[in-house]
């Protein structure tokens, strides 16, 4: 073990024992979707997904997130509308607000304290189905208690270098799945990586996922056909952990992609970055620029063209996936979701 790495293991375990001897339990059902590593595993779409399946299967979800970077203090709930003085994706950060777009009737709780947030939405709700909080990017999160752990990994990549930070992708070591309930394996079925889940955590099983589109639209929300762009030339960019994975789904439906720029992850886009880009796109003659749904969220605020779409990414996966979990969670509810 290096001594940044070293470091930064002395600091995760004082961390991780002092948040256990404090965890907190809300008095409904908690599901927690997260990953062992940093970057892009697809947790927001997985987030979206289970929030539905929850619905449609007769609970209330309330999801719970930390809203990475957003300046909202305290517990509030997630509006994805402009009436703020600053723009919704600053406030409550990029992923709650694109959650609360997608997912217009199913509460979301932006607190760093997801207990906190958790009692904070029950004060202020009232429903007669039984509640079920989901806690996204919460497998770190050890100050509140969890009835089921989802952990997400990617199949393409799943430890990269095995290291823990700062010199390499893990948040935690690689022992601690071992405590996980249900493993996803998102982008690609990699039996390797099956078997080597199935050796650190025999109990939990493995489902396999698929990340694919699920619409393309433009910043009013107008839906086109995704055939529509395969006779289009387009300009292409983003600013998310995994930029080549965007720069393939473009591949994959566009005729040809003319440009693409990749920004870092959270990036905050100014006027002039958005001048850029749409000089790009006319000097390359394209038909349009395109982005991911994440980055349109933040896209809003700025003076954009007519001609800028973005590409909705959704989750599918087989249906014994959420068979399985809420078989294991209506155990314990009085009444049967179905």
């Amino acid at each position: 073990m290096m001594l940044l790495e070293f470091f930064y293991y002395i600091g995760y375990f004082l961390d991780k024992r002092y948040k256990l001897k404090r965890q907190k339990r809300l008095p409904h059902k908690v599901i927690s979707i997260g990953n062992i590593t940093v970057g892009g595993t697809g947790k927001t779409p997985a987030t979206i997904a289970i929030a539905e399946e929850a619905k449609r299967r007769g609970f209330s979800p309330i999801i719970l997130t930390r809203g990475y970077k957003g300046r909202a203090k305290g517990p509030c709930f997630v509006t994805p509308s402009l009436h703020h003085s600053i723009a919704p994706s600053l406030l409550f950060g990029d992923e709650p607000v694109l959650m609360a777009e997608r997912l217009k009737d199913v509460p979301i709780v932006k607190c760093s304290d997801r207990y906190e947030g958790g009692m904070f939405a029950l004060q202020h709700l009232s429903t007669n189905s039984p509640i079920l909080f989901i806690l996204d990017d919460g497998f770190q999160h050890r100050r509140l208690y969890r009835d089921m752990d989802i952990v997400l990994i990617d199949g393409l990549n799943p430890f990269g270098n095995r290291r823990m930070l700062p010199i390499g992708p893990m948040r935690e070591p690689l022992k601690e799945l071992k405590r996980a309930d249900i493993f996803v394996a998102t982008k690609a079925k990699n039996k390797a990586l099956s078997d080597e889940l199935g050796n650190i955590n025999p109990e939990a099983p493995v489902y396999f996922s698929e990340y694919r589109i699920h619409k393309v639209r433009d910043m009013d929300g107008n839906e086109y056909p995704i055939e529509m762009l395969k006779d289009k030339k387009v300009y292409a960019f983003c600013g998310i952990a995994n930029p080549d994975s965007f720069r393939q789904t473009v591949l994959s439906v566009a005729e040809e992609a003319r440009g693409f720029r990749a920004y870092r992850d959270h990036y905050k886009y100014t006027k002039t970055d958005m001048d850029y880009l749409k000089k790009q796109c006319k000097y390359l003659t394209c038909d349009f620029l395109i982005t991911t749904e994440k980055d349109m969220v933040k896209l809003k605020e700025l003076n954009l063209p007519e001609k800028i779409l973005c590409i909705e990414i959704g989750f599918f996966i087989d249906k014994a996936f959420f068979d399985y979990i809420f078989n294991c969670l209506i155990e314990n509810f009085d009444i049967i979701a179905t």
